[in-house]
């Protein structure tokens, strides 16, 4: 048996885009994944197939160095609209955060990462369509967050003098 990928014809797009939802709801991201795979693989500028794609695997994220970061970055980066670009970014980042948060990962080293997504979701917010408030709603988010630990708050850093040299 010869197994190759198959690919779907354009005009089954738009129902492989509601099924990659759907499996998103239903919490199986990796299924979501595929299909846009496959989607991506018909017209592989579909915008609204990269955006699943992303956030497909966003939905992954576990805090851990497996995350694919990078490649949503890329992803992200290939969305041709401002609004959405700087969106999703921020989406990324927020993402990325929380998932190292529930990983463990001390706050206070994550305050960067969130401070990218808040200065993403405000230029989006600057840009975004009247009526649009999903920018806001993100920000309004990573405030929160911010605000429910207060861990996020730099860990003190022992200064040193001028005159300090490292253990011999």
């Amino acid at each position: 048996m010869d197994l190759k990928l198959k690919t779907i014809s354009k005009s089954g797009i738009a129902e492989a885009i509601a099924k990659a939802e759907l499996y998103r709801y239903l919490n199986e991201p990796e299924e979501a994944e595929s299909i846009c795979r496959d989607i991506l693989a018909a017209d592989p500028k579909h915008m609204l197939g990269l955006r699943t794609l992303g956030l497909a695997i966003t939905d992954q994220f576990t805090g851990g160095p497996s995350d694919r970061y990078a490649e949503v970055e890329k992803i992200f980066q290939g969305l041709t609209d401002p609004y959405e670009h700087r969106y999703y970014t921020g989406l990324l980042c927020e993402r990325r955060v929380k998932a190292q948060l529930r990983a463990g990962r001390a706050p206070y080293t994550l305050l960067p990462l969130l401070e990218k997504a808040l200065e993403c979701f405000a230029e989006a917010e600057k840009i975004s369509h009247p009526g649009n408030d999903d920018a806001i709603l993100r920000w309004n988010r990573c405030v929160r967050l911010l605000q429910s630990q207060p861990d996020f708050e730099t860990e003190e850093i022992a200064s040193f003098e001028a005159h300090d040299s490292p253990p011999a």
